[in-house]
């Protein structure tokens, strides 16, 4: 199965599943030193915004998300050729992360002024945040949504569950006012919703910034 599929999609997914199964057998050591947290944490480290993009943390998360890979990011990588594909996966993965970071640190900024204040509870939240890692590729998967939906607007897809067909370009706008609603309203915990909404947001000014210039599709590859 995966003879077809382009080398850099191929790759990412080889590497994502070599993290995988090392996290497997040595789980607090690869967090600790792979996932992402935040600045101000013992455990961060400059290159866990990359590392964090391989990390994953279960057998669900790394399926759904190497399968989405596997279907979208093989035809984006087609389309747009090796060397841009690979700009764009990681761009939109560190966009993510940078978004993700950028409302932690909103956070952590009213957890300290509330413990300047004395409260206890906001104490006890700001150490969690520090404590707290983030892994998965999602922020970067959900860039190549994005990207494939720009490209293919109008291509009917249907979800195993709920077992509805849409257009590409209207699933991604239901994906992104779901992430936008329960990130403002924090109505389901343990996912990071701003980095899922970052990816997508630099996957769309990516998108359009190549478009904007002639410079979307990679002429040494078509």
């Amino acid at each position: 199965m995966m003879d077809n599929v382009p080398r850099v999609t191929k790759n990412l997914i080889l590497i994502n599943v070599i993290m995988f199964f090392a996290t497997m057998i040595n789980e607090d050591l690869m967090i600790r030193w792979f996932a992402l947290f935040y600045p101000s944490s013992q455990y961060f480290h400059w290159w866990q915004f990359v590392t964090h993009m391989f990390m994953h943390g279960g057998f669900w998360h790394i399926l759904f998300n190497m399968y989405t890979l596997y279907v979208f990011g093989s035809v984006l990588e087609r389309m747009i050729g090796e060397k841009k594909f690979l700009i764009f996966y990681f761009v939109c993965g560190l966009g993510a992360a940078a978004l993700h970071t950028g409302v932690e640190f909103l956070q952590a900024h009213s957890y300290l002024s509330a413990i300047a204040e004395g409260s206890q509870a906001a104490a006890q939240s700001y150490h969690a945040l520090k404590l707290t890692p983030t892994v998965g590729a999602s922020g970067a998967i959900y860039g190549v949504l994005i990207g494939y939906a720009m490209l293919f607007p109008d291509t009917r897809l249907t979800l195993i569950f709920p077992p509805v067909t849409l257009s590409a370009k209207v699933w991604v706008l239901i994906f992104a006012g779901i992430e936008l609603l329960t990130g403002v309203t924090g109505t389901v915990g343990g996912v990071a919703h701003f980095a899922h909404l970052g990816g997508m947001l630099i996957g769309f000014l990516l998108i359009w910034y190549w478009r904007r210039q002639g410079t979307l599709f990679d002429r040494e590859s078509l």
